[in-house]
């Protein structure tokens, strides 16, 4: 498996792999299309993408599924706004906008900004927004 970077995805793609890491296992494209506000025709063609590089397996007719690389990306996202949440909520910021805020500009920080930041806050295990775990970020 490659390491993740943290910026091999666009925003749009973070957030179906977001999206379907939270539904768990088989998810309708329909539904995808439905949660995200975009058009199923982009939906189709943004499911076909991220199953061509190996994120999310489609089953036509049936759904999508993260695949295990897709799993590992979708948790770090995950992670990332937890931990940027976070920060942003130490500098005054509601939870709900820390929230708001972050899901602006996450997709465009770093793993490796990610790594020094969460251990800069001691590697928290809870956020505004979620838990936080640290598999990842190479402190357990």
């Amino acid at each position: 498996m490659q390491e993740i970077t943290g910026l091999e995805l666009s925003p749009k793609k973070v957030e179906y792999l977001k999206f379907l890491l939270k539904k768990g296992d088989l998810v309708k494209t329909t539904d995808i299309s439905t949660e995200l506000n975009v058009d199923p025709s982009t939906t189709t063609k943004t499911i076909a993408d991220l199953a061509g590089s190996g994120y999310v397996d489609h089953v036509p007719y049936r759904g999508v599924r993260l695949t295990d690389m897709g799993r590992m990306y979708a948790e770090f996202f995950v992670n990332r706004h937890n931990i940027l949440s976070l920060m942003l909520s130490h500098y005054g910021l509601s939870s709900e906008e820390a929230c708001s805020e972050v899901s602006r500009f996450e997709a465009f920080v770093s793993k490796s900004a990610i790594d020094r930041i969460c251990g800069s806050m001691g590697h928290p295990t809870v956020g505004v927004c979620g838990k936080i775990r640290h598999s990842s970020c190479g402190s357990l």
